[in-house]
Parts: structure tokens; C-alpha cells; sequence
């Protein structure tokens, strides 16, 4: 027990505390007293929320927050994630702060008098708070960083479901004691979930460090299709107002696809090895996974799932789970960085590539590496190629291995091999030049083996 409470970072997380309450009262303070010197500050309210009923009592779970806040830091197992933690905080509450100076708000009705108990943690609160710092809701930013953290530390099914209950009753809360509009809600949450995607806990690289801008002008192409429909769905929700308000999820879905053409690459969309994304990604590309899910539906809707290239490997769509049944369990890989696997595949491998740019050489060199391993590891088994459409990623990846380990003898060959198999590949030229260099491996004599 001694020797587990020494390998905890106590001194780093007491110095993180140290740096952000401060941080936290100071920015926090500022954009309230910036509010105040504007000569006019608008609110943004839906006439439903006047219905919503005043509960005081709720304060206790709206203050619980600052207790796991502080204890948060102390529960770190290393100082990788304590560090990965505290900057999810320090970034959650810069980007909330400055949208309250840039586009500051208020809440447009007052408290009732409160009397009691939660009089006592009102009134503590209206010394530091006023009726600004509305959207994004920090409260809410903060409540979805520290479930994401906490939920990690907690096995038992009865523990999660109290941490849910906990988190619900602290959201709801900003409604209940009438402290946010039902608008700060999911622009906070929206917030967090953005903050948890930044900073992965994992041992990965961070979104910040794995910024490349790109200098490929088809990435750049997209990239900017991508920002233009973001500010359309955008602009359509700030001029219809009301439920049309929720386009600025699309809004903000679509401008971080356009951010991975740019920059971040196909880690953007934080496709792990097994296919699967991180849950933040998920949510906050759920509009553009939706519409990509529909696009390659409807593309390949009367093709079948998958064709066979040669005899064990085969070619096609990102499978459902019944598919992946109905073919015999096959072995599957992905180059899919924006849809994912379906769940409860065992032995999946995903080596995700952006969507209709080419990847470097190195790339399908790895991916070609991945269909040999699989193969191997078949135990007689099929293994199943995939991306989206089964159209370009894949079909290059498939003569990646053909060309290097497959009985095709180079690119050319191997690209009429899985032509034959799909008539519907496209490789434009320069997918020619990436797969230039694939040629057959060179057979090893059987006295160096």
C-alpha cells in the first residue's frame, strides 16, 4: 500500500492545483467584470424555459463540482495522464472564458429568495458569480471532463451507474437553480467533449503535437468543401434560431473534419488499431459519420459486401456485424479513419487512411504488412479488406500486398487482378505513383530460413 501511494505524482498534482484555482477564479472573474462594463449584454433563451422549476436544493449537486474538481488531480496513476488531465481543465476553461468576452451573454431571469440550507452556498456563489459566463457553459465543460476521468478509476456496475447519476444531477442542476440557459448546455458539453478529444489519456499523441499542415493540394480542396458547408450549417442555425440551433453541431462536426485535411490527418478522427474511436471523436463527428455512413449505403447498395480477390482475401465495404456473420467470421481490415468497425469483431486491424486523398508510400506499406499478418494468422480463415465504399483505400491496399506478397507479379497485375474482382476501383494517377514501389519480395533460399 506504501509503495502504491509512493508512485502517485502528489507533488505535481498539488502544483497543478496551485496553478489552476487561480487561473480559474482569475480568467472567471475578468470576463464576468468585462460583461459588466458592456453597455448592453443579450441573452439567449427559449420562452420553454420559463417552465422549468426552481429547486433549490439542487445547488448541493451544482457545488459538488469544485470537490471532485481539486480531488481529480490526486487520483493521476502517472504524470503522463495527471498532465493530460489538468490540460483538459486549463483548456476548458481559456476557450470558455474568452467566448464569454467575445460573445458575452446573460441569464435573463432572476433567483427566487432562497431560504435554508442552500442559502448558505447561493449566497457563496453570487460573491464571486454574476448573471454572465453563460455559453459555453464552463460548469458543463468541466462535468463532462471530469466524468470522462473519473469513470476510469470505477469497475463496479453499481459504482458507474452512482458516477452517471452524478453527472446527470450536476448538469440538470445549472437548469434547476436557474444559473444557465438551455442553450449553455450543449455548447458546454460541446466544450468538453472537444477538451477530452485534445488531450487523450492514452499514450498517444496529442491532437496540439500531431499538427502537420499539409502541403497536398487535394487535402486542401477538401478541407475547404469542408469549412464551406460548416459555416452554411452554421449560418442556417444562427438565422433560424430555435430548434434550428442544433445545425451548429453539423456546424462544428464538419469544421473538424476540414481541421484533419488540414492538419491533423487521419489522427483526427482517433481510430484506434481495432477500428474503434475514442468516444469524444465519436460524438462530436457523429453528423459527418451519419452522413458518411448514408453516402457509402447508398453507393454500394446494390454491390455485394465484398468479392473475392484470391482464393482467402477478399474486397469490399466496411461490413455490419451481420455480414461479417453471414461471411464466416473472416479476419478484417480496415483503411477507414472515419467509420468504425463493427463491435464485437475479435482480431480486427485497422490502418486508417483520409478519405478520398492518397496516403505516402509508407502507409500502404504498412497496411500491405497488416493484410500479410492477418493472413498468417488466419488459421484458415478469410480475411476481409475494407473502407467505406471498398473502392480506392482498400483496392490499394489490396495491390499493396499483391504487388508484395501476393502470387500477382507487380502493381499492374495486381491492379487488373482486383479489377477483374470489382469492375468499380478508382485509382487516379497519383495512386499509380504511391504504389510505384511495391514489387515482389525476393524469395529467401531454403538454407537461410
Amino acid at each position: 500500500m506504501t509503495a502504491w501511494l509512493a508512485q502517485r505524482p502528489w507533488k505535481r498534482a498539488a502544483a497543478w492545483l496551485v496553478f489552476l484555482g487561480p487561473l480559474f477564479y482569475a480568467t472567471y472573474g475578468f470576463a464576468n467584470w468585462w460583461a459588466t462594463t458592456r453597455a448592453n449584454v443579450p441573452s439567449m433563451a427559449f420562452e420553454w424555459e420559463r417552465q422549468v422549476p426552481f429547486w433549490p436544493w439542487t445547488i448541493f449537486p451544482y457545488w459538488t463540482i469544485n470537490v471532485f474538481y481539486a480531488l481529480s488531480l490526486f487520483l493521476a496513476r502517472s504524470r503522463h495522464t495527471l498532465d493530460r488531465h489538468a490540460l483538459r481543465l486549463v483548456t476548458a476553461t481559456l476557450i470558455a472564458c474568452s467566448c464569454f468576452i467575445l460573445w458575452p451573454l446573460h441569464f435573463s431571469f432572476g433567483q427566487p429568495p432562497v431560504d435554508g440550507a442552500p442559502a448558505f452556498l447561493f449566497n457563496a456563489l453570487r460573491g464571486f458569480d454574476q448573471p454572465f459566463n453563460q455559453a459555453p457553459s464552463l460548469h458543463i465543460a468541466l462535468a463532462v471532463i471530469l466524468w470522462d476521468w473519473y469513470r476510469q478509476f470505477i469497475r463496479p456496475l453499481w459504482a458507474r451507474l452512482v458516477l452517471h447519476v452524478w453527472a446527470f444531477a450536476i448538469c440538470a442542476s445549472v437548469l434547476t437553480t436557474w444559473q444557465h440557459h438551455f442553450i449553455d448546455i450543449p455548447t458546454g458539453a460541446l466544450l468538453g467533449l472537444f477538451c477530452v478529444w485534445l488531450w487523450p489519456l492514452e499514450r498517444v499523441v496529442s491532437m496540439p503535437r500531431a499538427w502537420r499542415i499539409t502541403r497536398d493540394p487535394q487535402r486542401w480542396k477538401l478541407a475547404g468543401l469542408y469549412a464551406v458547408g460548416a459555416a452554411l450549417f452554421l449560418a442556417a442555425a444562427l438565422y433560424g434560431g430555435g430548434v434550428v440551433l442544433w445545425l451548429a453541431w453539423p456546424a462544428a462536426s464538419l469544421a473538424l473534419v476540414a481541421l484533419n485535411y488540414i492538419g491533423f490527418g487521419a489522427r483526427g478522427f482517433q481510430m484506434n488499431g481495432r477500428g474503434r474511436m475514442g468516444w469524444a471523436a465519436r460524438w462530436m463527428l457523429a453528423p459527418y459519420r451519419l452522413a458518411a455512413a448514408i453516402n457509402a449505403c447508398l453507393w454500394t447498395r446494390k454491390l455485394p459486401a465484398s468479392v473475392e480477390v484470391v482464393p482467402g482475401l477478399r474486397l469490399g465495404r466496411r461490413p455490419t456485424h451481420a455480414e461479417w456473420l453471414a461471411a464466416g467470421q473472416p479476419r478484417l481490415v480496415s483503411l477507414c479513419a472515419e467509420l468504425q468497425m463493427p463491435a464485437g469483431v475479435p482480431h480486427a486491424h485497422c490502418v486508417p487512411l483520409l478519405d478520398l486523398t492518397v496516403p505516402p508510400t509508407v502507409r500502404l506499406q504498412r497496411a500491405a504488412a497488416v493484410i500479410e499478418g492477418q493472413r498468417r494468422n488466419a488459421d484458415g480463415a478469410t480475411v476481409w479488406v475494407c473502407c467505406a465504399l471498398g473502392f480506392s483505400r482498400s483496392a490499394a491496399a489490396v495491390i499493396a500486398w499483391l504487388g508484395r506478397y501476393g502470387p500477382a507479379g507487380g502493381v499492374a497485375q495486381a491492379e487488373d487482378t482486383v479489377r477483374r474482382a470489382r469492375p468499380q476501383i478508382v485509382l487516379r494517377g497519383a495512386w499509380r505513383v504511391s504504389l510505384e514501389p511495391f514489387k515482389p519480395l525476393p524469395e529467401v533460399p531454403p538454407h537461410d530460413r
